[in-house]
Parts: C-alpha cells; sequence; structure tokens
C-alpha cells in the first residue's frame, strides 16, 4: 500500500554550514522524499545535523516546493520569518542610539538592527533591553567580521560566560532574545539557533498582599489623584504601563468598562469599571481636568511610571505594610482576589490579556479559597 500525502512531511531549517547560507531538510526515511531530494541542485548529507543540506538560494527554495508538491507536507514554520507591521500605535524611533558618540573599540549594532526594530513596531523598552544586549555579545566577538561566521557552539560558549560572571537567568534569556532577534528576525532566519538552550525557567509564585492592606493603602492617600491610580491598579488588573497610558476616551461608563489599548503583546482589551471607581474618577475629574490622558504630567503627555511606583510604595509605608509593594503585586492580588471569590479562570486570563492560561493557572497556587479550611495536622483530634 503507497504511502499518502498526509503522511510525508518535510520540515526546513535555516543553517550556516562554512560560512555559508543553506537550508536543511529534515525528514523520516521514505524512498520517495529520498528520490525527490536527489533532484534538487546538489544536495549533501550533513553528519552534524543529520539532514540534507542545500545551498539558500531563491531558485533552490522554489525547487524545493515544486518537487515535493502534493506529495508531501512542507513545514516550513522554522524557515520564513513571520512580518508583523507597525499596527497603528506610535511609531518607534531609535535615532537615540544612532547618535550616540562613538567610543574607540566598541561595535555598534548594524543599522539594519535598528531598521527592523522601527519597521516591525517593536516598543521602545524592548529596544532599550535588545540593543545593549546585542553590542555586548558583537563586542565579545570583536575579530568577527560577519556575523554570520558565528555559530552555535559560539553562542554556546558566550552564554556559558555568563553563567561564570554571575549574570542572572533572566539577563541570559533576553541576551538569547536579542541574538535570536538579529539572526531570524534581522537576517530572516528564523529557528537559526535551535539547539541553543535557554537556562531553566524558575517557577516562583506571584506575590500578593490581602485586600485589607491594599484598602489601607488607599484609604492612606488624601491626594485624589494617588488614590485614583492605587485604587485603579488593583480594582482593574493593569499593568503601570497600561495605566499610565490610558486616555479619558478609554473610560466607558455606560458598559462600565475601561478600554486597554496595546497592551502586552500590542493587544486590545477590555477590564472592570465599579460603581466605587467611576465615582471616585468624576471627582478626580472635576479637580483636575486632564485633557487627553486619565493621568497627565506637567506637561500634559502621560504621567511618570517611577512617580506610579513611589505612590504605591509611600502608600504601603503610611499603611505599616514592612515588605516592599510594586504596581505588578496590586496586578496579582486582583487576580488572586478575583479567583478567591469564584470567578472563572477564564474570565480572569480575558481580564489580565494573558495568551495562555496556563500564566494564569499560577494564581490557583496563591489563592487561599478552601486552603484555609483545611486543618492543621497539629490541631487535629
Amino acid at each position: 500500500m503507497s504511502q499518502g500525502y498526509t503522511d510525508r512531511r518535510i520540515t526546513l531549517k535555516h543553517l550556516v554550514i562554512d560560512h555559508q547560507r543553506m537550508v536543511g531538510i529534515k525528514f523520516y526515511p521514505d524512498k520517495v522524499i529520498q528520490a525527490l531530494i536527489k533532484q534538487l541542485p546538489e544536495p549533501k548529507w550533513s553528519e552534524k545535523y543529520q539532514m540534507v543540506v542545500l545551498k539558500n538560494e531563491p531558485e533552490v527554495i522554489d525547487q524545493i516546493f515544486q518537487k515535493f508538491k502534493g506529495i508531501a507536507w512542507i513545514d516550513c514554520r522554522h524557515f520564513f520569518a513571520n512580518r508583523p507591521v507597525n499596527n497603528g500605535n506610535e511609531a518607534l524611533s531609535v535615532d537615540h542610539y544612532r547618535k550616540r558618540t562613538p567610543q574607540k573599540n566598541w561595535k555598534y549594532c548594524p543599522e539594519e538592527f535598528y531598521q527592523k526594530l522601527e519597521i516591525r513596531g517593536y516598543s521602545f523598552n524592548t529596544a532599550k533591553v535588545y540593543i545593549p544586549l546585542f553590542e555586548k555579545f558583537i563586542n565579545h566577538f570583536k575579530s568577527v567580521e560577519n556575523l554570520l561566521e558565528i555559530n552555535e557552539y559560539d553562542i554556546r560558549h558566550y552564554l556559558q560566560h555568563l553563567v561564570v560572571t554571575k549574570h542572572s537567568d533572566s539577563y541570559i534569556n533576553q541576551s538569547i532574545n536579542a541574538i535570536k532577534f538579529y539572526y531570524e528576525v534581522v537576517k530572516e532566519m528564523p529557528n537559526r539557533f535551535y539547539t541553543v538552550e535557554r537556562p531553566i525557567k524558575k517557577e516562583s509564585l506571584p506575590k500578593v498582599i490581602s485586600k485589607e492592606a491594599i484598602l489601607k493603602m488607599i484609604e492612606s492617600c488624601h491626594n485624589i489623584k494617588h488614590r485614583c491610580i492605587l485604587s485603579l491598579l488593583y480594582s482593574t488588573g493593569l499593568r503601570r504601563s497600561e495605566l499610565i497610558n490610558l486616555k479619558l476616551s478609554d473610560i466607558d461608563s455606560d458598559r462600565m468598562m475601561i478600554m486597554v489599548r496595546q497592551g502586552k503583546g500590542k493587544k486590545d482589551r477590555y477590564t472592570l469599571l465599579g460603581n466605587k471607581m467611576l465615582k471616585e474618577l468624576r471627582t478626580y475629574y472635576q479637580y483636575y481636568k486632564p485633557k487627553t490622558y486619565l493621568f497627565e504630567g506637567p506637561d500634559g503627555g502621560p504621567y511618570g511610571a517611577t512617580s506610579v511606583g513611589r505612590i504605591v510604595s509611600q502608600a504601603a509605608k503610611r499603611a505599616g505594610i514592612q515588605k516592599r509593594i510594586t504596581p505588578h503585586m496590586l496586578r496579582h492580588s486582583f487576580a488572586t482576589h478575583l479567583l478567591e471569590a469564584g470567578t472563572d479562570l477564564r474570565h480572569i486570563q480575558t481580564l489580565l490579556g494573558h495568551n495562555s492560561s496556563r500564566t494564569t493557572e499560577a494564581y490557583t497556587f496563591v489563592a487561599l479559597k478552601g486552603l484555609t479550611k483545611i486543618q492543621n495536622p497539629l490541631d487535629l483530634p
């Protein structure tokens, strides 16, 4: 019985062998696939990668698709770059980095690195992370002119250097992201370094404080603006960046919802607007008269992120809370308290803007509902 079309599959990979861009073809042993591969231009077997390799040229790619059309499924997920475009949010400019005064013996990001960050509409926070980390990487290989010459072994050696020099797992992961951005996005070689391993992710629980403690923090605020900032962070689950970018037009009092525009991952979503919160916001509006942003700085732009953090920490001190409290802990507390009140986990996921339910499930480990009813073994009769 002949093998059906749906049973055959080949996977394309990006490789660099002897400083030359190559296409790797990975497949399970199959006489039909092997026969077709032999008809492609100059196929070679790579012992290192355990796959057939060919020159990465447009005409070769075309021939691969022509040969296997209707015969095998071609898995291109690791080969063709995903090309999101700037979706209407404020355009990113990294001119600050372009216009730096050059320092002797320091290699800077290539212009194409800057351009790709701008064209694809990455956030400025991402750019601030990627640019210095990638520059640290290329300066580790000062003698290498062509960055395509750097291979998986070199990168693993560099990551080992970061481990030895006591850099955090987060720093190492961000370094990998910056490196992969250059090779996989800028140079359009997706999954170029698919053999590079990341540090094992530490599973840490969300830091949560009680509702009583949060109410004490809010009550300690005599400034209505500060009071609204604290209340919104807790009652909506907003991230700090989302809070300071809220506009007056995002408050929908008819539907009792707040529109969160271009949150993390550039996604729009809605979150809750409570009756008490709406009343507080109306009082705040009458006093401050903001024009565009809900919370505005002295220049009429968004309120400062540092100022929000200071409001939270100072309110915690006034409330007698000894540990350090951050704006994000109010977001965690929002989700945990909703879960303890019986809110469906999927609804909480939607309100928080999580892509995966696994992220939201972390709150099940800190929610106390049910656990407080369990009798301690020492107290058992």
